[in-house]
């Protein structure tokens, strides 16, 4: 009889954490292709306009943190499959997504926060592999996420998410914060990021349920 032993602390210490990351940024890439997708449609807007929309939202953020990093060339122009994931994932929502449902905010917070975990992630990382110090990595793993959502809220003629008191960016940054912890206390690379991926989804979450925001700042005279 043929056994297989298996040893777990192996398995943790060997594991390629390389296309786990590839796994990431593509739910980030569907996420945000799904949430672009939803608010365009909502905005009744044609198949072009809501792929149009589900673009710039999924690699906007990217492409902007590339460029400040001089780095080149594009993920995108490189790698087919984030431009060929994006056109079929936009498609299937434009399909199936009744754009009047009374769904359409779960759904469009739901994607929206998926794909800011990742995104801090992945900005984070790629930050930190061209050397970045830990303020400017933190800064642009928040640039990967917001820039795309903040066109896809101007395009769609919407007050940009980040810009009102949403717990958004804070989440990102604490998330950002625990994984260099995590990676400066010597943890292994793939716990730290997805334990910083599950702290910014859940973050979120919870300010999504119970309507935390921020409080403005008012002068009184």
């Amino acid at each position: 009889m043929l056994t297989i032993a298996l040893d777990p602390a192996a398995l943790i210490t060997t594991f390629d954490p390389r296309s786990l990351i590839y796994l990431f940024d593509m739910i980030g890439i569907v996420a945000c292709s799904v949430s672009g997708t939803i608010l365009a449609k909502h905005k009744n807007f044609d198949v072009f306009g809501c792929l149009l929309v589900s673009i710039v939202t999924a690699i906007g953020g990217g492409t902007v943190r590339d460029v400040i990093l001089d780095r080149h060339p594009l993920f995108w122009m490189v790698d087919m499959s984030y431009l060929t994931v994006i056109t079929l994932s936009s498609l299937v929502m434009q399909i199936f997504f009744h754009p009047n449902s009374r769904r359409v905010d779960r759904f469009l917070k739901l994607s929206d926060t998926i794909g800011l975990s990742a995104f801090t992630l992945i900005g984070i990382k790629v930050a930190d592999s061209m050397d970045a110090n830990v303020p400017v990595a933190l800064l642009l793993g928040v640039i990967t996420i917001v820039v795309g959502g903040i066109i896809r809220d101007m395009i769609c003629n919407e007050i940009p998410l980040v810009l009102q008191q949403e717990i958004y960016i804070t989440a990102a940054l604490a998330g950002g914060i625990l994984y260099f912890a995590l990676h400066n206390l010597g943890v292994t690379p793939w716990v730290a990021d997805v334990s910083a991926m599950s702290t910014i989804f859940i973050l979120r979450m919870l300010a999504i349920r119970y309507d935390w925001q921020f409080p403005t700042i008012e002068w009184r005279y």
